[in-house]
């Protein structure tokens, strides 16, 4: 299930947006694409670093890892776990557990795993999550239905929300 690859090869620079980091990535750097690939290669996979780390049960501590752009299945298929139907908060647990797809020298991430991480590195997560599946905002541009002046309104920024 795990599927996606990187294309493009830079890391995401904290406080960097996908779409930047895109367009900053070297053509020859490493887990690129091949040829016929193109300037408009799409970067499906992102490096991060936890800010704590996971610490497995033989103590071991992993910190760095690979996450996967989310799909609609990925988006609906939670919302079908038992789990997340009993507290709707789980839901961002069940996602990252699926867009993982490594970390450290782990074979498998899953929401059990995620359930383990401490509680910066899943709000850590959250935001990363955000920021390679938007364009880095919440924004989203609506109009008043009485006046019809248009704005924007602050979708939210926490996973699950």
């Amino acid at each position: 299930m795990r599927r996606g690859r990187v294309v493009e090869g830079s890391p995401l620079a904290p406080g960097a947006s996908a779409a930047s980091a895109q367009n900053d990535a070297p053509a020859s750097s490493p887990g690129t694409a091949g040829p016929d690939s193109g300037p408009a290669a799409l970067r499906t996979e992102f490096p991060f670093t936890l800010p704590r780390g996971y610490v497995d049960e033989d103590g071991k501590v992993h910190r760095h890892g690979v996450m996967r752009l989310a799909t609609a299945r990925d988006e609906l298929l939670p919302l079908m776990d038992m789990r997340v139907r009993d507290n709707p908060a789980y839901l961002s647990v069940v996602l990252l557990g699926r867009l993982i797809t490594r970390l450290g020298t782990l074979k498998n991430v899953d929401a059990n795993t995620v359930e383990q991480f401490f509680a910066a590195d899943l709000a850590y997560l959250q935001k990363f999550y955000e920021k390679i599946n938007t364009d880095g905002t919440s924004l989203a541009s609506t109009a008043c239905p009485e006046c019809h002046h248009e704005f924007d309104v602050d979708l939210g920024s926490r996973l699950g929300e």
